[in-house]
C-alpha cells in the first residue's frame, strides 16, 4: 500500500513538473522570439526523451549501487529510526554531505562525468534541464556515494527516498528568470548559485556542488558568486551542437572509451578514466585548472604587453 501510494505521488509530482517547465518552455518562447535569445525547443524534446528513456531503463535489473547498499545494510553498525525531527535533521544534513561529495566526484572524475555531462549539455537554461539526467545513471552508479547512510543504519529506500527529495528541490533552480534572494544565498543552493554551476565560463567552472544546501560549498572553498559583469555561458566548454538525443547521451561514454582503447599504456588508461574530464598523459589537456590557468593567463597578457 505504501509503493502505491508513493508511485502515485511521484506520478503526480511528475505531472507539475513536466507542466511547470512546458509552461515556462512556452512563455520564453514568446519573449524571446525574434531576439537572439530565441528558445530552442531541441533542448526540451531531447529532455523529454531523456526522462522517458530512464523511466524506461528503471525496469532493467543492472545497478551498480545495489550490491553495494545490500552489502553496507548487511554489515551496518546500527539500525536508524527516522522517527523524530532529530533524526531526519540529521538524516537530511548526512544526505546533503554525501550529496554534495557525489556532484563534486561527477565532475572531476571522467567515469562519472561520462553520464553526469549529459546534464550539462543543454546550451540553454531552463526547468527541462532539470530531468535530463542520462539515460546511464544506474550503471554510472553514482548512489554509491551514498553507501556510509546505509552502513549507519538507514535503510536503503529511505535513503533514496531523501536524495528524491533533493533532486526535486532543485527543479526551481533551473530557472533563469529568478533574481537573487537575499541572506538565503549565504545557506541555500539558490537559481543563482546554479546558474553558475551551469555555466562554461572558466572562471564558474567545477562550482557550487550542493544540493539544497550552499553551505559545504562555503566550507570547502568550491562556492562561487553569480557575477553580473560576466553573465552565464551556459552547455559544456565544448558545445553540443547535435539535436540526436542518442549522440547527446552517449558521446561522452563513446569518448571515454576510444581514448582507454588507444592509450599507450595502463596507467594512461586509469588516468581517462578516474582523472578529471579532459585530462591528458602530455599535461597539455583541457581540464577546469588548466582551462582556469589559460584564462587567467590571457587576462594577464595586455597589461604584460603594455610593459
Amino acid at each position: 500500500m505504501e509503493l502505491e501510494l508513493l508511485g502515485k505521488i511521484s506520478m503526480y509530482v511528475m505531472g507539475v513538473v513536466l507542466a511547470a517547465s512546458l509552461i515556462e518552455a512556452v512563455v520564453l518562447h514568446f519573449k524571446h522570439k525574434g531576439t537572439d535569445r530565441a528558445f530552442d525547443w531541441h533542448e526540451t524534446w531531447i529532455s523529454l526523451v531523456d526522462l522517458v528513456g530512464r523511466k524506461l531503463l528503471a525496469f532493467v535489473p543492472i545497478s551498480i549501487a545495489t550490491p553495494v547498499f545490500n552489502f553496507a545494510w548487511e554489515h551496518r553498525i546500527h539500525t536508524v529510526t527516522t522517527n523524530t525531527a532529530l533524526t531526519l535533521f540529521l538524516l537530511f544534513i548526512g544526505q546533503e554531505f554525501c550529496y554534495y561529495w557525489y556532484h563534486r566526484a561527477s565532475h572531476t572524475i571522467r567515469f562519472f562525468w561520462a553520464n553526469h555531462a549529459v546534464h550539462h549539455s543543454p546550451n540553454q537554461l531552463t526547468l527541462s534541464s532539470a530531468y535530463r539526467l542520462g539515460w546511464l545513471t544506474k550503471i554510472a552508479g553514482s548512489s554509491i556515494f551514498f553507501t556510509p547512510l546505509v552502513w549507519f543504519g538507514v535503510k536503503p529506500d529511505v535513503v533514496l527516498a531523501v536524495v528524491s527529495i533533493n533532486l526535486l528541490y532543485q527543479f526551481w533552480l533551473h530557472a533563469t528568470w529568478i533574481p537573487k534572494l537575499g541572506w538565503l544565498e549565504y545557506v541555500f543552493n539558490t537559481p543563482s548559485s546554479h546558474r553558475v554551476h551551469h555555466a562554461s565560463n572558466a572562471t564558474y567552472l567545477d562550482a557550487n556542488f550542493g544540493g539544497v544546501l550552499i553551505i559545504f560549498d562555503r566550507l570547502f572553498g568550491t562556492y562561487v558568486e553569480e557575477r553580473a559583469e560576466e553573465p552565464c555561458v551556459y552547455g559544456l566548454t565544448t558545445p553540443v551542437t547535435s539535436h540526436n538525443p542518442i549522440v547527446v547521451e552517449m558521446q561522452h561514454w563513446v569518448s571515454l572509451a576510444k581514448d582507454m582503447f588507444y592509450a599507450k599504456s595502463v596507467s594512461d588508461a586509469v588516468g581517462f578514466l578516474l582523472r578529471p574530464p579532459g585530462w591528458l598523459p602530455n599535461g597539455e589537456g583541457h581540464t577546469t585548472e588548466e582551462l582556469q590557468k589559460r584564462a587567467k593567463s590571457m587576462e594577464q597578457q595586455p597589461a604584460h604587453a603594455g610593459q
